[in-house]
């Protein structure tokens, strides 16, 4: 199988961050603008992060056993999503999300809040490429030693695709399910003044509620 040449590996990569980086910043918690400069900035931060991660895990590639290296593509998404994700929703991260009871009354802003929705979101990103990135590879591995595949190596492609395919069928609702979309943390677990308010505005809360975004 040939391999990718570094032109190529940038091209694509920084037109799959591109696209997550728009999916991350629409599906966002919350809906506080950012600024042209700031979403440049996060865009710029987020995309070059994961070029970057991409190209270092592609040379590491060349070192590791065929087998391995064929698993270098989820370890290069899933870093991808480590910072990508965050860099696309660090205003969150910076000024909080809303949190409100269970009643849907908003209580405050929480950075707390903020980092366990992208933590989620990250989980089950990385979870969704799972199946589709570590599945495949085992079996191709094992197809493209029989003979049938070596006679007619132009099924390779239209297999993986169709691996690929329908691990996604599953992975992708199942893993946007793990975690609820309107998730809770404890009263507790928030920022101290926050804590404070919601104790003075309202008693009875134990827990808050938020969007965690997609």
């Amino acid at each position: 199988m040939a391999t990718e040449t570094t032109p190529a590996v940038v091209f694509w990569q920084w037109v799959n961050q591109s696209f997550n980086a728009v999916v991350n910043y629409t599906n966002r918690s919350g809906d506080a603008p950012m600024t042209v400069n700031q979403l440049g900035a996060a865009y710029v931060s987020a995309t070059t992060g994961a070029v970057v991660t991409a190209l270092s895990l592609k040379a590491l590639a060349s070192r590791l056993p065929p087998i391995a290296s064929r698993f270098v593509p989820f370890a290069a998404v899933a870093a991808a999503n480590c910072i990508n994700i965050p860099f696309m929703r660090q205003r969150e991260l910076k000024f909080g999300i809303p949190v409100t009871d269970e009643n849907g009354n908003k209580l405050g802003e929480s950075v707390n809040a903020a980092q366990q929705a992208i933590a989620q979101v990250v989980v089950s990103r990385i979870g969704m490429a799972v199946p589709a990135m570590a599945i495949p590879p085992v079996i191709m591995n094992a197809l493209e030693k029989r003979a049938f595949m070596k006679r007619f190596p132009v099924l390779n492609a239209p297999v993986q695709v169709a691996l690929v395919g329908l691990c996604l069928v599953f992975a992708t609702p199942l893993c946007c399910a793990l975690f609820p979309q309107k998730s809770s943390i404890s009263v507790s677990g928030l920022e101290k003044e926050l804590q404070e308010r919601i104790r003075e505005t309202s008693p009875e809360t134990t827990r808050v509620y938020f969007n965690k975004g997609l």
